[in-house]
């Protein structure tokens, strides 16, 4: 059973944009850094940029998937597609953060491939938020 904020489209819309916002203010954050040449700062921002993703979007995608995906398919059989393409999309992120985090274990630098699967994350949460938001709570 999932909890009411992720049944009621306000709030299941306002913990997306607040995950997304969020995850764009630290990426624009660890650019920065990047591109200052603050190598340490930026290997720090880079761990809690990866740590954001895990704790916040990745753990949100968990519960959307243990209760409210279940719930959806129980009331609508016919979301079915959907909602395997949604949680495909969950698992892209997941993808994602663990190539980060491998590329992260042989060199701490931030490198351009970081950067980019960081952006990756951005672009995929931003489209899978959309089509949920469309998909499932269409009346």
């Amino acid at each position: 059973m999932s909890g009411p904020a992720l049944r009621q489209l306000h709030s299941h819309r306002a913990i997306h944009e607040g995950g997304l916002s969020g995850a764009i203010m630290k990426t624009d954050e660890l650019i920065e850094y990047v591109e200052q040449g603050e190598t340490e700062m930026a290997q720090q921002t880079c761990d809690h940029l990866l740590d954001y993703w895990k704790t916040r979007v990745i753990s949100h995608a968990d519960a959307e998937e243990e209760g409210f995906y279940k719930q959806v398919m129980e009331d609508k059989p016919e979301l079915e597609r959907d909602i395997i393409q949604l949680t495909r999309d969950h698992d892209l992120m997941r993808i994602l953060v663990t190539d980060i985090e491998a590329l992260r274990e042989g060199d701490p630098t931030v490198t351009t491939e970081i950067m980019q699967k960081f952006n990756g994350l951005i672009v995929v949460n931003e489209l899978h938020s959309r089509e949920e938001e469309r998909l499932l709570f269409q009346s």
